[in-house]
């Protein structure tokens, strides 16, 4: 396990250097193309409720496809995740744009729903989940993801493998920087259907 930690903590470095060399204009067209693939998306297209993420700096920008979610009205889930060493993470619906603007700011500087805020509706607890958009650090061909040593994902996925709906499809973003010829995992690693990017040609590991 040891061993495992510092392979991860060791490429996590290396894509965030990576990551960090790209400009911003080159992030936003690379954002663009994503985006797009995304909206055409087969998967995407039939979904109804969807789960996306808020996007940090280093990672795809989600605001176009959070607008089309609203626009098309599919229902449209974020994460919030708790903190004080937890890896427990719920989905909450989004009601509109205006209602992302207003979401309170956490102290790792992302936005998601206040922990008192009990009016928004959880994605298990009512009718599960069809898509899942999929944050990470890296990602590679065989649906493998490096996310950021908390597990969230992971153990939310475990808990979407329990609801009556079943494991929603999943979705990566990534930037080509991202990519990686073989991400190290353990058996709590639940792989991602596909990994969306530019010159993305077919499906990851099913």
């Amino acid at each position: 396990m040891a061993v495992l930690r510092a392979a991860k903590q060791t490429l996590r470095r290396e894509i965030k250097r990576r990551v960090a060399a790209v400009s911003e204009e080159e992030k936003r067209r690379q954002s663009e193309v994503v985006s797009q693939l995304l909206l055409r998306h087969p998967k995407y297209v039939s979904a109804q409720r969807i789960a996306a993420f808020l996007s940090m700096k280093d990672e795809v920008c989600t605001r176009e496809i959070l607008s089309d979610v609203f626009k098309q009205g599919k229902s449209c889930f974020i994460p919030r995740y708790e903190g004080s060493g937890s890896s427990h993470m719920d989905m909450l619906k989004l009601h509109s744009m205006e209602d992302v603007e207003t979401l309170p700011l956490t102290s790792w500087n992302i936005q998601q729903p206040a922990d008192d805020d009990h009016s928004r509706e959880e994605a298990l607890s009512g009718g599960g989940l069809d898509l899942i958009l999929m944050p990470g650090l890296g990602f590679d061909q065989q649906g493998r993801r490096l996310g950021r040593g908390k597990g969230f994902y992971d153990t939310y996925l475990e808990r979407c493998i329990k609801h009556p709906k079943g494991k929603p499809y999943t979705i990566a973003l990534a930037y080509k920087e991202q990519l990686c010829e073989e991400i190290p995992v353990d058996d709590n690693d639940v792989l991602i259907d596909e990994v969306l990017y530019e010159d993305h040609k077919s499906c990851a590991g099913k």
